[in-house]
């Protein structure tokens, strides 16, 4: 089935080829009709699977079909989407802004971190579609500078990570202003107890579309787990960078200390890489994902949070540095590679202070992961376990807890407050009017 077959126009199908898609992935397939016939639907999607493209193609399309014309007039806003974090609400936007080349409709992105006062000054002006993360929204709502009375369409993308992320009171109170009559589309990569409460208050008979099993890995990624000493992972990953000639390399760390702290010893072995995580500067993460997409950075260390929106075309290698608290977070992060049909890898270094972590992890994906001892890190088989929060060295523990629910309580530090997604919004190119330009001092709550 081709693009124009699942009922879009011209001008849309127009730029989708022009960006050198001819066939739509199985969630756009089935999500773009959905989305046309202008019901309410859950979707159920991993990432890397097309699922922006899913409903931007279509709500690009519904927008334009039933345009007022009107070029002088404040534009209201016809579209929400919320995402969780910075990089991700950059990434819808310039979807948004690729696929409608060819319409007269308009979009601008908002979140914290950066100035609130370029941004206002482009909602004054009205614009058709608004990409925003929940807390600077919130921000422009209290301040009264943002009209979501004339909302048609409501997107919450990637809504289970909204939620790990402690938004929900945020929704809430975005959710209370909304035209009660508008379409609502939620996509999701899990479908946990409270998103499918979550889906109950909100949707209304939504059509269900899930295209990947439950809680599944991509089956065309390539998992395994290196055993070793706490003190040897760093040893072992510019080993395994080295030795297998590495040249992308996407590696999670737990905590933003713990990826700062990589960074420094990876650099010692002559192995180039930045950190991307909440606590950098916009321009800082603007130009360590810009080099690691062009390539010029050899490896990219980042947090949960931060990575949300990587979204890198043919990304052969993620590394587990430390296993997430949430097991739930592993199948996001692997997911970073094996995009849009390629192959990945997908490589954790787990020490003895993991094991519990690995076995919740198994659970969820329904497998055991291979395990290959390398040689040379053999690790001590007498080795104690040590609770996760009690170590320093690493980072391991403190402060970056970044979900709420299950095996992280138990194991995750007293919990600080969370912190709002950070993350910088990348330089595009488009003759957008709408987009927001990004200040050289931060300003604002970053969220």
């Amino acid at each position: 089935m081709s693009f124009i077959e699942l009922g879009l126009s011209e001008a849309i199908v127009r730029a989708v080829t022009e960006h050198g898609y001819t066939i739509p992935t199985p969630i756009q397939t089935q999500a773009i009709p959905a989305v046309l016939a202008g019901g309410d639907l859950l979707a159920g999607a991993q990432t890397g699977t097309g699922k922006t493209a899913g409903f931007t193609l279509p709500i690009l399309h519904r927008l334009s079909a039933n345009s007022s014309g009107s070029a002088t007039a404040t534009r209201p806003i016809r579209t929400l989407i919320l995402t969780p974090t910075r990089e991700l609400a950059a990434q819808v936007e310039e979807s948004v802004r690729t696929y409608g080349k060819y319409t007269k409709l308009t979009s601008t992105v908002i979140f914290g971190g950066v100035g609130i006062n370029p941004q206002i000054k482009l909602l004054k002006h009205g614009v058709d579609i608004l990409v925003a993360t929940p807390g600077r929204l919130l921000d422009h709502m209290q301040q009264g500078t943002v009209n979501l009375s004339q909302v048609e369409i409501l997107v919450l993308d990637e809504a289970d990570r909204m939620l790990d992320m402690g938004f929900i009171k945020d929704i809430r109170k975005i959710l209370a202003v909304l035209p009660k009559k508008r379409q609502n589309l939620l996509f999701s990569a899990t479908f946990s107890d409270e998103i499918k409460t979550l889906a109950d208050g909100l949707l209304n008979a939504p059509a269900m579309i899930e295209v990947a099993r439950r809680n599944s890995t991509v089956e065309i990624i390539a998992q395994k787990v290196h055993p070793v000493d706490r003190d040897r992972k760093h040893p072992l990953l510019a080993h395994l960078i080295k030795t297998n000639q590495w040249s992308q390399v996407l590696v999670f760390t737990r905590t933003k200390h713990g990826a700062n702290k990589l960074v420094e010893q990876l650099e010692k072995d002559g192995i180039t890489g930045l950190a991307i995580h909440g606590n950098k500067s916009q321009s800082a993460r603007t130009r360590a994902l810009s080099e690691f997409k062009e390539g010029s950075l050899q490896v990219l260390v980042a947090t949960d949070i931060a990575a949300r929106g990587i979204d890198i075309d043919q990304l052969p290698h993620v590394v587990n540095y430390d296993l997430p608290n949430i097991p739930e977070d592993y199948v996001h992060r692997i997911g970073r590679t094996g995009r849009a049909g390629a192959t990945g890898e997908a490589v954790s270094l787990v020490c003895v202070d993991e094991h519990d972590m690995l076995k919740d992890i198994e659970k969820l994906i329904k497998r055991a992961l291979p395990k290959e001892v390398i040689a040379g890190f053999e690790p001590d088989l007498n080795a104690r376990a040590q609770p996760i929060q009690l170590r320093s060295g690493n980072g391991g523990g403190r402060g970056q807890s970044q979900g709420r629910t299950g095996a992280a309580k138990s194991r995750a530090a007293p919990a600080a407050p969370i912190a709002r997604p950070q993350g910088p919004a990348k330089t595009f190119g488009g003759n957008s009017t709408s987009r927001p330009a990004a200040p050289r001092r931060s300003g604002g709550r970053g969220r």
